[in-house]
């Protein structure tokens, strides 16, 4: 089962609304899309969107990461020596990690068609059902909570409330006005994106508990590089704290772990470099007694289901953020992960169980 060809393209897909965060605000969704053939005609499909605000990674970027490093070292490679795959791949540069995703995911597709099982289900098959949250982007109080309350009616009882773009108060009557909206029923995820500094992020979370707004989570309150900061807001309040954008690579998971900077890991494939280092940083943190969340950026549901088998193998991954594929106007994936409202069933075709992408 050698692999024969590496095929790319662009493609993208305008969002229903826009995607605002304390880092961006996204229109589309622009992705690049992978296709690998194997000589005995199988095929693997992967993605990797640009999100150059948090992996640095670009369309051209990816593209050129794929096409010019990655394709020449992994052409003529057997799928039956997978683990000397993934280290050719990982090895092959420095960083690009979402590139990395998308061949990563592609070849997993590859390895589960092979063996003729789901792809959760070679990884370890702990479910095949997920409850993903949906998010609401910051805006103003009002349209925030005109939002939390649409999204209550179509279904989702966990909501991710993007925060850290203004200053704390305007944050506040953020969550106020959602808790009005929405009412106790439904639980409350807040993500800073990065958005406070370390005082910022104690101040503004002790408020949040001594006014009752009832965070289940708070992810990402401080910059990425600031592990000691985030230490201390995670041993400064009772909420639990999520480390997102400061863990890509297993190594930087070690350092949370390692120091207890945080009660939680949100995992996404665009920054472990896809699921074989996924795995890893899962494994660690479930050793530590850790939980993690898996995640996406604004995706399609190509690369999406690849997250979602993961995701959906795991016993210690007990959240999940996969609402992407929703936001988008277009879905292009015929095949994959299903969706009834906030319910995400797993394909029981081998592989990814994708049959084609319309781009």
């Amino acid at each position: 089962m050698m692999i024969q060809d590496i095929e790319v393209k662009r493609f993208s897909v305008p969002l229903k609304k826009p995607f605002k965060t304390a880092l961006r605000t996204a229109y589309n969704l622009d992705s690049i899309l992978v296709k690998i053939t194997c000589d005995n005609g199988m095929v693997g499909w992967g993605e990797a969107p640009a999100t150059i605000v948090i992996t640095g990674d670009s369309i051209e970027s990816i593209e050129a990461a794929i096409v010019n490093t990655m394709k020449p070292q992994l052409i003529g490679k057997s799928l039956l020596a997978y683990e000397q795959v993934f280290h050719t791949l990982h090895q092959s540069m420095v960083g690009n990690s979402s590139a990395k995703a998308a061949v990563d995911m592609a070849l997993y597709d590859l390895i589960a068609q092979r063996c003729n099982l789901p792809l959760y289900q070679l990884l370890g098959g702990y479910q095949n059902q997920l409850e993903t949250d949906y998010t609401v982007s910051v805006n103003s109080p009002k349209e925030m909570g005109e939002d939390a309350a649409e999204y209550l009616k179509q279904g989702f009882n966990v909501l991710k409330i993007k925060v850290g773009k203004d200053n704390i108060d305007e944050d506040i009557l953020r969550i106020q006005e959602i808790r009005k909206s929405v009412g106790n029923q439904v639980k409350i995820r807040l993500d800073a994106n990065q958005g406070w500094d370390m005082k910022e992020a104690i101040r503004s979370i002790r408020k949040m508990e001594d006014m009752g707004l009832d965070i289940e989570l708070v992810e990402q309150p401080v910059k990425a590089h600031d592990i000691e900061g985030l230490r201390r807001v995670t041993h400064a309040v009772d909420t639990p704290v999520m480390a997102d954008e400061s863990v890509f690579s297993p190594a930087q998971a070690f350092e949370i772990l390692h120091t207890r900077a945080a009660d939680l890991i949100n995992i996404k494939l665009m920054k472990s470099g896809g699921i074989f280092k996924a795995q890893l940083i899962n494994q660690m943190a479930e050793e530590c007694g850790v939980p993690c969340m898996v995640g996406c950026m604004i995706e399609s549901r190509l690369s999406v289901t690849a997250a979602a088998h993961f995701a959906a193998s795991k016993k210690n991954i007990t959240r999940f953020d996969f609402d992407a594929p929703l936001m988008l106007l277009n879905d292009v994936v015929d095949g994959g992960v299903r969706y009834d409202g906030r319910l995400m069933t797993l394909p029981d075709l081998p592989g990814l169980g994708i049959r084609s992408v319309n781009v």
